[in-house]
């Protein structure tokens, strides 16, 4: 009975008799059953064919046990027979006798084998096995299977739904001649029933389960190949982002440090304006997107770090000269270049500001002594003396002595005149030339009025000696009017003269010298009287001694009416220097207002940062509670930052509102916009680090199987040894921190792990380097072994795999990703096109080059 049970469980599910029993044992079997079934005139010659139908098994059955079985059915369709084995087990069942490979009654084995075939068949249109018995009926069920595992067996494009008679006798035709299924069913028997029978259904499908159990691990094998690549291919793409990402913030850096440093100077206020206008858009919309891309370049390569070492990978090294560090050094320099810049414009609004004070000066001063020498030449050089009267010789005299007292007090004029030429010159004054032309001929002239004016002199002086009389009253009119007419020109000089302040104390100190002078306005206008005097003294001489003169004053050419034409000049000029006087203490006012009013936002704004990024600080080093909560928490605070961006646009527009004002510098705070962008700027890039730091800690957490309290024993270790409370362990606090773990270190091993968790050599060890140690010390991960045994089974246990099996087996990007990269098998097993795949999965983790 035990060796016929076990022939009945091959009956079962259809296999060859004598594949399954030793020839010696299948003799002895069918002589055994003979000597039951003899007294029934039935006999068994094959026990493969004679058992098929289950009738002459359920009548050995009935002989051996001596009860009636369950009534057999009758036909010759194919269902028929499997019902009365399913009869005949179903009775040794019920016996108590273990029955083996039979798995077509069990449930757990039925709902497994249903969602094999449901997964085999997804991708083919048409397919919807939801069953095992009407799911089947029309064919494509079987010829799926075999599509799926065989593709190259039946051209499953060309079968039709409405066809099932040819779908199903092909998938049964197809599997009996090349994967060793013999027919269980027959196709008429399936179409023409309502519902076929769902025990041999199971019973047939279960056979392509077995016939394709190697493809199952080969697809095994092929997944965890394809997770691999995909963890390559992914990191690849990655490298590639950073790579162009890298090269592009360069490239702008490198474009912009040029323009940063063109100290080239403008010849106009107007043009430099615009360069600082140009420096502040600059500022506010063309850098601000590349602080972004800057801050995540970063945390991509943080995280591409991160994802290698999860995945067993060596670390990522970014081409020549695009190291972190490498932009970091980069992004310096564009700032250094950013700071020298705008502080050259400034110093350069500041010197053409002034030299458009001192050319306007300049040219006030040029027109007033031009005018004045208007003449003087030909005056000098008349020979006039030679034909006058002794009383015209004698005023003569006193004239030239007069004009010589004026000359003298011209001196100055002339003197400033060059001086301010001189200062234009140094201060590098666009139209210079025009400059020096007309100073050096006003310098030209003076010394030619010099020279005649001492030879007049002294031509005077020879006749001076003829001269006995003068009228003291022209001479005394002529000496007071002379300087008192050079005070006169001197103060509508000074009344217009243009100013340039930047204070209120500097107004306010031009306000009183203009008091001042004011004050001064009764005495002048005393020696205006006196002076008046004199000429009405002259007129009443006139009168009375009927005195025959010229007319005008031989001793001076300034008559009384040019006297009160002047100090009416000067009255009218006084209200409007207080006007302008008044104007200027105005925007002097306002220009302290936006002072003040840049200065209080800057000092809350500064020590906010400040505090901020003390916060951030804190919270890096004494997090508490889950990962997610960190984060939910972080990217919180984030957001409250972010909201506070309107104070820092609102004063990046007071400090617009101060350069346009041209105010240089501000006595209310310690603070420039510059350290506000910057610290801003650093504020941004610090708490998005810290978030990406525990992005990457949750990222290690679940790529590794790290449990949360793992991570606060690791968090609360790191914290401890963090002596600086800087976010950052010292090479020698990391070492002891180990010991204090357990690792029994020596040097080299040290050094090893130092080279592991530290690779730019900074000597220190930061906390997500410490976690990702911490996690490969503690966790599993994908080898280079595992890999390379999956390939194995994928290459039928070969040394090598061809590009066939490689496409048959993975994604077609995967395949083609693999054929690529493997080397030629140089074995001596080797055939033409052999693949090399263990090399190949020992460069997936670093261990070799691709």
């Amino acid at each position: 009975m035990g060796a016929g049970c076990g022939t009945l469980s091959a009956l079962h599910t259809n296999a060859p008799l004598y594949s399954l029993l030793p020839p010696l044992l299948s003799q002895t079997f069918t002589a055994w059953c003979n000597s039951h079934l003899r007294k029934t005139g039935t006999q068994i010659e094959n026990i493969e064919e004679d058992f098929r139908d289950g009738l002459k098994l359920m009548l050995l059955l009935e002989v051996i046990s001596g009860e009636r079985l369950a009534k057999p059915e009758r036909g010759k369709m194919r269902v028929h027979k499997i019902s009365n084995v399913n009869k005949a087990l179903n009775f040794i069942a019920s016996k108590g006798v273990k029955l083996v490979s039979i798995g077509a009654e069990e449930t757990s084995a039925k709902e497994g084998l249903l969602l094999w075939c449901q997964r085999k068949t997804a991708p083919y249109k048409n397919v919807n096995i939801q069953n095992f018995h009407i799911s089947w009926k029309d064919g494509l069920g079987f010829c799926a299977l075999i599509h799926r595992h065989r593709p190259e067996l039946i051209d499953y494009g060309k079968l039709r739904k409405d066809d099932p008679m040819t779908n199903l006798n092909t998938a049964f035709d197809v599997a009996e001649k090349y994967l060793d299924i013999p027919k269980m069913l027959d196709a008429e028997d399936i179409v023409g029933t309502a519902r076929p029978d769902e025990k041999a259904i199971m019973t047939y499908v279960s056979s392509f389960y077995h016939a394709f159990s190697g493809a199952q691990k080969a697809e095994t094998a092929a997944n965890r190949i394809c997770k691999v690549l995909a963890v390559n291919q992914e990191n690849e793409q990655l490298m590639e982002d950073y790579e162009r990402l890298a090269s592009d913030l360069l490239e702008w850096i490198r474009r912009t440090i040029p323009w940063l440093e063109n100290r080239l100077p403008e010849n106009t206020m107007q043009a430099m304006q615009q360069k600082l206008e140009d420096f502040r858009d600059y500022r506010r919309l063309h850098k601000p997107p590349k602080v972004q891309e800057k801050c995540q370049l970063e945390i991509n390569f943080n995280t591409l770090q991160t994802k290698l070492r999860l995945s067993n990978r060596p670390a990522f090294m970014p081409s020549e000269g695009k190291m972190v560090s490498d932009i970091n050094n980069a992004w310096g320099n564009l700032e250094g270049a950013e700071k020298g810049y705008e502080e050259w414009l400034l110093n350069e609004i500041r010197r053409l500001e002034r030299l458009d004070h001192l050319a306007e000066k300049f040219r006030q001063k040029a027109a007033i002594h031009e005018a004045w020498t208007e003449g003087k030449e030909e005056m000098l050089q008349k020979k006039d003396y030679e034909t006058a009267s002794l009383s015209e010789i004698k005023a003569l005299l006193k004239k030239h002595e007069a004009f010589e007292s004026d000359l003298a007090a011209h001196q100055d004029r002339v003197e400033q005149i060059a001086a301010i030429a001189q200062e234009l010159n140094e201060l590098d004054y666009y139209d210079s030339p025009s400059v020096n032309a007309r100073c050096q001929k006003i310098c030209d002239q003076w010394d030619g009025l010099g020279g005649m004016t001492q030879k007049r002199s002294e031509a005077l002086q020879r006749t001076e000696k003829l001269l006995e009389t003068i009228d003291q009253l022209y001479l005394e009119f002529a000496k007071r009017a002379a300087p008192f007419n050079n005070w006169m020109e001197g103060a509508m000089e000074d009344l217009q003269d243009t100013f340039i302040v930047h204070t209120i104390e500097e107004i306010k100190g031009l306000s009183t010298a203009h008091e001042q002078f004011k004050a001064t306005l009764p005495d002048a206008d005393k020696e205006r009287l006196a002076i008046l005097g004199i000429q009405n003294e002259i007129a009443k001489i006139v009168q009375t001694y009927h005195v025959n003169i010229a007319g005008s004053n031989p001793y001076t050419t300034i008559t009384p009416q040019e006297i009160n034409a002047k100090w009416d000049k000067v009255k009218q000029l006084v209200p409007q220097r207080d006007q302008a006087l008044i104007e200027e203490h105005t925007k002097q006012q306002n220009n302290e207002r936006l002072r003040v009013q840049f200065a209080n936002q800057a000092n809350i704004i500064g020590p906010w940062i400040q505090t901020k990024m003390g916060e951030i600080g804190r919270i890096s080093i004494e997090m508490h509670g889950t990962l997610e909560d960190q984060l939910t928490n972080l990217r919180q605070y984030e957001k409250s930052i972010v909201n506070y961006k309107p104070k820092i646009d609102q004063l990046e527009g007071d400090h617009q509102l101060i350069q346009e004002a041209l105010i240089f510098d501000n006595k209310h705070t310690k603070y420039t916009m510059e350290h506000i962008r910057v610290g801003w700027e650093q504020l941004l890039t610090t708490i998005a680090r810290t978030i990406n730091e525990i992005e990457n800690q949750i990222l290690t957490r679940d790529a590794k199987g790290i449990s949360q309290e793992q991570l606060n024993e690791f968090r609360a270790s790191f914290n401890h040894f963090d002596r600086k409370r800087t976010g950052i362990m010292e090479a020698e606090d990391f070492k002891t921190c180990l010991i204090s773990m357990g690792y029994n270190l020596g040097e080299n091993e040290f050094a090893r792990i130092m080279s592991i968790v530290d690779p730019n050599r900074m000597g220190s060890v930061t906390f997500q380097a410490f976690i990702d140690f911490m996690s490969r010390e503690t966790a599993d991960t994908d080898t280079a072994d595992q890999v390379m045994a999956s390939f194995k089974i994928l290459a039928g246990d070969k040394n090598y795999i061809l590009a066939d099996e490689l496409r048959r087996e993975l994604p077609p990007d995967q395949a083609d990703y693999c054929i690529a990269r493997m080397a030629p098998y140089t074995g001596p097993d080797g055939v033409p096109g052999a693949l090399d795949y263990m090399s190949f999965s020992t460069a997936l983790y670093g261990e070799s080059d691709l």
